[in-house]
């Protein structure tokens, strides 16, 4: 993804920073069943990802996975 369009992007639910998955976070989100072939944000506090489709992550808290 563009990093100066995640800059501009927040998690709808709290408003906070997002930042592209890591390779750990997009090996537990796939480990633990999601698919994130094209990866993901995170939340800042780590607790929430929006997937990445078809090159446009998406930002609804229905398609959404928690993380603990």
């Amino acid at each position: 993804m563009n990093p100066e369009l995640t800059a501009l992007l927040r998690c709808p639910e709290s408003g906070q920073p997002l930042h592209e998955a890591s390779e750990g976070e997009l090996t537990r989100l796939k480990s633990a069943g999601h698919a994130c072939s094209e990866g993901a944000l995170v939340r800042d506090d780590g607790r929430r990802a929006y997937p990445i489709r078809d090159s446009f992550p998406v930002m609804t808290l229905e398609a959404s996975i928690a993380l603990s």
